[in-house]
């Protein structure tokens, strides 16, 4: 099932849509449009399907957007955001990875892709990839993950990571 809402923050326009079974499989967002967040949805739907998550896109209604909007605002924390997620199709070190980040790292901080690994005794790339991987954004905060020497990359785009950031109230990435 899949449940798409549209909310505002800071004057723009969020699009949430959220790809569930009994719990939440997959989340995608766009600050750009319908349009966007289809092509979001088509290729979040095939990184599931490929990860053996069986994805259907009937719409439905759901708590779901709601609550990742509740999350990206701060109204509720990460942490208590995970209950909701299925973690199917993800492997057990990208569960540890993102069980960590969201637990560890709080609103408006950040954390280098080289603290987190030294954390999970795991390399900078491998976290890397676990980031780009992530199927659970905004309750999984990937955007909290920086380089040591910039902002880092971020799917789908780097200045929504630089917004994201900003809504926290991290100042040092976001000017």
């Amino acid at each position: 099932m899949i449940t798409i809402k549209s909310f505002k923050i800071k004057n723009k326009e969020i699009l949430i849509a959220v790809i569930f079974d009994k719990k939440i499989q997959g989340i995608t967002f766009s600050f750009d449009g319908r349009e966007f967040l289809q092509e979001r949805i088509t290729s979040l739907t095939q990184y599931l399907q490929k990860r053996g998550v069986n994805a259907e896109l009937k719409e439905k209604e759901s708590p779901f957007p709601e609550i990742v909007y509740k999350i990206l605002i701060g109204d509720i924390e990460n942490k208590k955001g995970l209950k909701y997620l299925s973690f199917e199709g993800t492997t057990t070190f990208e569960k540890k990875v993102y069980d960590t980040l969201t637990k560890k790292v709080k609103r408006g901080k950040v954390i280098t892709y080289g603290e987190l690994a030294k954390m999970l005794r795991s390399s900078p790339r491998a976290i890397g990839g676990a980031m780009k991987r992530n199927p659970y954004p905004i309750i999984v905060p990937c955007h909290r993950v920086i380089a040591s020497n910039n902002i880092g990359n971020y799917t789908p785009k780097r200045e929504y990571k630089r917004f994201l950031l900003e809504i926290e109230g991290v100042k040092k990435w976001t000017n």
